[in-house]
């Protein structure tokens, strides 16, 4: 009650002398301090949206314009070829000022419109040059001069300080390809697949539908793509995302590591102070658009930021037929659960954020907090763990008003989620390796209902003091949220710019008349208990079923790779071909990640990894060829797989085309054969690169140890599975390439299916990847030792 009392501005009496009128000096600074920085959070987003608004220009070139025409005019010139005389017949105050006034109107006038006209051209040329993507294409080393000439346009136009999000209105939208061009590339993708017979039948199932029903429903998307800003990203969200009716957790959701080596501090509340100061501190950038945008490694080409914008502040509710994404404009605090009890923890006071020290002193007040769970909180969480339908049933009537909604609201209002967990993980004691698996599964799924899988994205802080993070995928893909967590800002930020006192403690000092973080309360019935517990169970038979290996390889990495003149990335896929033909004595349509976010709201195009040139280069290993053959098959997989790669982060793959066609066939209630062979064959081995992205906060070569993990997901994972099953006997396969020398894998696949284990594939790639294996039948022995 003293804290309710507190928070009272004012309280008055009426008595028989009149009113007693008492202030609260304290409080009123409070609500004073909290309006000022809303009030300053407002004019900050008024001016970035003119700055925004005004991009590639200035807001001060506006002036320039303007004294150069008053400039003109003063030597008697009239650079509007009489605009502004005519401009000047037509002011409605033209009788309200003198000839002298008029004139100087007409000259704002005429000079604000000529400047929107400048802003517009110069972002019509920017949006031109960025939809140049030829020098994608070209050899390392061989520039031509129009790429020359293309990037110091580029230069020039962009040479401005931009904010986050200054060149969405630049971007160009993403292309419909051909029909006839995309069919081609599918048929092409199969054919290592496919029997003789099999692969005829496509033949003539690809050319009925071009012909017949193709047509139609390219007409159809090409007028989205008019009308749209891009004709794929909504769709993929709600079909492949949002309309899910199955469990998110480890079939969605996926997650993102710690250092490998390294743990700042040992003590968890010290941790989780930095880890959620330096996450606000990243929102604070976002808010701000301070963050540098995004860009292609090496060049000075912009990706679209439109992915941040929903980052913090952001649940996904349960629906009936499809769940939506909610965000707020802002959130002063975050939710902690902690041994089966929530908290909210306010991070802000009087419009300040709190300090690393005054955040920590708050989650050990959380920790050493003995008051036990109420009935039914514990394992509340299980519910957005199960199947959605249910968790939407349950919300609507339980959760839709009182104690139970306030509560609820407090979670899906707060910045994130942060867990409080009880166990201790990473690479350490007698199993480094076992610990490891143990570790990603932790972050995966955890126990099923001490982590919230509706909240954009949760942190998990460990006893040990390691941490990690599981995200929600619908309203982002994985390089957005690596850019977030990893060496690009908050474990940097953590370990680097906040740091550690000698004894473990967050830096900083602590007000301790900080009011204690709020326990949520609820009226849990025993309905509501019955459906968490259907709900876990559903829960822990899906995580329990995921075989979950990570491993650090450390005997090369792209150093070694580059000096052969190949693409890692290229490297690493054929790779993951031979070893999962060792591993089933067969080939598989595989998935490869790639982004498209040169273009507006661009999310990912799928690569299909196993090609012809692939599969031969295969071949050959396996039969016994001989070096120099091989190595030349080698590298024309090599370069057909970047090939494959560039044309998909260009607008030109395979499979976002055929899924927006096969979604307009179902508006237009008309079936294709040709769409629904397509989009029923299974992915079984799914793969993604994790980008590290710009280390601006430290030198990795003189910080050797501090190198991340990378992330994983799950082996049936919407992740990166495209429109289409995922296959149940199939293998993920996340990577992540960390300096010169070091390669991070995260294997995935499900125990239940006997012909797949994620340890066997694991060592099936260390030997792909090493020096001396297989009787010298290994990848790199081909390419150097012959």
């Amino acid at each position: 009650m003293a804290e309710a009392h507190q928070a009272v501005a004012f309280q008055f009496t009426i008595t028989p002398e009149g009113i007693d009128l008492r202030l609260s000096y304290q409080a009123l600074s409070q609500i004073y301090l909290s309006g000022l920085r809303s009030w300053k959070k407002r004019i900050s987003r008024m001016r970035n949206r003119v700055i925004k608004g005004v991009y590639p220009a200035s807001p001060s070139s506006w002036l320039f314009v303007v004294i150069a025409i008053l400039a003109t005019m003063y030597m008697r010139s009239d650079p509007s070829m009489g605009l502004i005389a005519k401009i000047q017949e037509h002011l409605p105050v033209s009788l309200s000022l003198s000839v002298q006034g008029q004139t100087m109107l007409s000259v704002l006038v005429f000079s604000t419109l000529l400047w929107l006209s400048l802003i517009l051209t110069l972002r019509f040329c920017l949006k031109l040059l960025l939809s140049y993507h030829r020098w994608m294409f070209e050899q390392h080393g061989h520039i031509s001069t129009t790429t020359k000439v293309w990037v110091t346009l580029v230069r020039l136009l962009s040479g401005r300080k931009p904010l986050l999000y200054s060149y969405q209105t630049s971007l160009p939208c993403l292309p419909v390809p051909p029909i006839k061009d995309t069919l081609e590339r599918y048929l092409e993708s199969v054919r290592p697949l496919l029997s003789g017979p099999g692969f005829q039948r496509m033949t003539v199932l690809a050319a009925q539908f071009e012909n017949s029903l193709g047509n139609r429903l390219q007409r159809y998307l090409k007028l989205k793509a008019l009308w749209a800003t891009n004709y794929v990203s909504d769709w993929w969200e709600e079909y492949i995302y949002l309309r899910g009716r199955g469990p998110i957790m480890v079939n969605s959701n996926y997650y993102g590591m710690d250092f490998l080596y390294v743990t700042p501090t040992p003590i968890q509340a010290a941790r989780a102070g930095n880890t959620i100061t330096a996450l606000l501190l990243y929102r604070r950038k976002v808010n701000s658009e301070q963050l540098t945008p995004s860009r292609v490694p090496g060049t000075v080409i912009p990706l679209c930021a439109a992915q941040c914008e929903r980052m913090f502040n952001t649940t996904r509710t349960p629906g009936e037929e499809t769940d939506v994404l909610q965000h707020w404009q802002d959130s002063e605090f975050v939710t902690v659960y902690h041994r089966g009890r929530y908290f909210r923890l306010w991070v802000y006071k009087a419009g300040r954020l709190l300090s690393p020290r005054e955040i920590e002193y708050q989650i050990q007040r959380i920790l050493d907090d003995p008051s036990p769970p109420g009935p039914g909180e514990d394992r509340l969480g299980a519910l957005t763990a199960g199947d959605r339908v249910p968790w939407c049933a349950v919300r609507k009537q339980y959760f839709s008003s009182g104690v139970n909604k306030r509560s609820l609201d407090c979670i899906e209002r707060a910045a994130f989620f942060v867990t409080l967990d009880d166990e201790e993980q990473g690479m350490m004691g007698e199993d480094p390796v076992g610990n490891l698996d143990r570790y990603a599964k932790s972050l995966l799924h955890g126990k099923c209902y001490d982590r919230w899988f509706d909240k954009s994205f949760s942190v998990v802080v460990y006893k040990n003091g390691k941490n990690g993070l599981n995200a929600e995928h619908s309203w982002a893909d994985a390089p957005t949220v690596a850019h977030l967590w990893e060496v690009c800002f908050t474990l940097a930020t953590d370990a680097f710019q906040l740091g550690y006192t000698e004894d473990g403690h967050c830096k900083g000092e602590v007000e301790r008349s900080l009011p204690p973080p709020q326990r949520l309360t609820w009226d849990i019935p025993v309905e509501v208990q019955e459906q968490v517990s259907i709900s876990l169970s559903v829960a822990q038979a899906l995580a329990d079923d995921v075989d979950c290996h990570v491993f650090p390889f450390r005997d090369f990495g792209k150093g070694r790779i580059k000096k052969l003149k190949i693409s890692p990335d290229a490297f690493i896929q054929l790779a993951l071909q031979l070893a999962y033909y060792r591993d089933r004595k067969t080939f598989c349509l595989t998935y490869e990640a790639s982004m498209t976010r040169l273009f507006r709201e661009g999310r990912t195009e799928t690569v299909r990894s196993c090609s012809n040139e692939g599969c031969a280069f295969v071949k050959a290993v396996e039969s016994g060829e001989g070096p120099e053959h091989c190595r030349r098959l080698f590298r024309l997989a090599a370069e057909k797989h970047q090939n494959l790669y560039r044309l998909a982060m260009t607008g030109s793959g395979i499979d976002r085309h055929l899924f927006c066609l096969y979604v307009v066939s179902k508006y237009l209630g008309v079936e294709s054969p040709f769409l629904t062979e397509v989009l029923s064959e299974p992915w079984r081995l799914s793969t993604s690169q994790t980008p590290v992205q710009q280390l601006e906060l430290f030198d990795m070569k003189n910080h050797p140890d501090f190198i991340s993990l990378g992330g994983g997901f799950g082996p049936t994972s919407t992740t990166w599975g495209s429109f289409g099953p995922v296959a149940d006997d199939g293998y993920g396969v996340s990577y992540i390439i960390v300096g010169e020398d070091m390669i991070n894998y995260h294997v995935s696949c499900k125990h239940s299916f006997s012909e797949t284990d994620s340890h066997r594939f694991g060592a099936q790639i260390r030997k792909e990847g090493t020096m001396g294996w297989d009787g010298g039948r290994g990848l790199l022995c081909f390419l150097i030792v012959g």
